[in-house]
């Protein structure tokens, strides 16, 4: 295809939105040629599908580089395409070992609301003495951070951080979503599923941390996450803040990783990436 403007979105890309092929995406258009690939449907023997009536997202047959997930990105805007760097080093995404849930419940989830119930639990199951990995916070929940102050322009530092990550030979994949946050949702993301049942209570979590953090959803493995940030904790006191809420995200990079809010606050502060991975 010549690298000039569709008057529409190609091959089977409308499938992805409300209303099937065809009617899917009215007045979506994409200038940026598209790869072979195919849809990803959810397998449905896999026992935590949810009922589908589209594909879950597209996939590339081959590793794509950074600076076609920048193109694409560029293009989110005019396509509803937000494009992910996808890992396939553990099990291929074709599988459809995926259960998407409905980018509207997003919504009805509130990220304060999530991080002290998962708080309330871990306080409620912890012996007194574990308390300290969570200093200087212990019991009490200090709920969200403040925002960040920006150091870069978000979409300009995504760009990098594709270019910088498609080193290691992930394919591409677009879905259909208004911001990248919700994408978890909409490609049925099961990463987190020993941690949290489902994934639209994480995908709010992501929409605030866009807002406040200018982060931006670049790639994901079956169980891992990667954001680009823009404007992250520079000070010690405001990343131990971020470092609780990362917690609640995500325990497992406290307790299999430094063990405590200060150190692993150490590592993220001034860090323009954060990495997520779940057990």
């Amino acid at each position: 295809m010549d690298d000039v403007e569709v008057r529409h979105l190609p091959g089977d890309l409308p499938q992805l939105f409300d209303g099937g092929a065809g009617d899917g995406a009215p007045g979506r258009t994409l200038s940026v040629p598209l790869p072979e690939g195919d849809l990803v449907w959810p397998d449905p023997g896999y026992p935590q599908r949810q009922l589908l009536l589209r594909p879950a997202f597209w996939l590339s047959d081959e590793p794509a580089g950074g600076d076609l997930w920048a193109r694409f990105r560029a293009e989110h805007a005019r396509s509803g395409l937000w494009p992910l760097l996808m890992d396939e080093s553990d099990q291929p995404w074709a599988a459809g070992q995926i259960a998407p849930e409905p980018v509207a419940e997003v919504g009805n989830y509130h990220p304060h609301a999530f991080m002290y119930e998962v708080w309330a639990d871990w306080a409620e199951q912890a012996a007194d003495d574990d308390h300290d990995d969570l200093a200087p916070y212990g019991r009490q929940c200090p709920g969200p951070a403040p925002a960040g102050v920006p150091l870069d322009d978000p979409d300009a530092l995504a760009d990098r951080h594709a270019r910088a990550l498609a080193s290691r030979g992930m394919s591409l994949g677009l879905v259909a979503v208004d911001r990248g946050a919700d994408a978890l949702a909409a490609v049925g993301w099961q990463g987190a599923l020993n941690h949290n049942e489902w994934t639209a209570p994480l995908s709010a979590v992501l929409r605030s941390w866009e807002e406040r953090f200018g982060a931006r959803v670049v790639a994901l493995g079956f169980n891992t996450l990667e954001l680009s940030v823009a404007a992250p904790p520079v000070s010690t006191r405001h990343a131990v803040h971020v470092a609780a809420e990362h917690w609640a995200f995500c325990p497992d990079i406290l307790f299999q990783g430094p063990g405590t809010l200060a150190g692993y606050a150490e590592e993220i502060r001034g860090k323009t990436n954060w990495s997520f991975w779940w057990d």
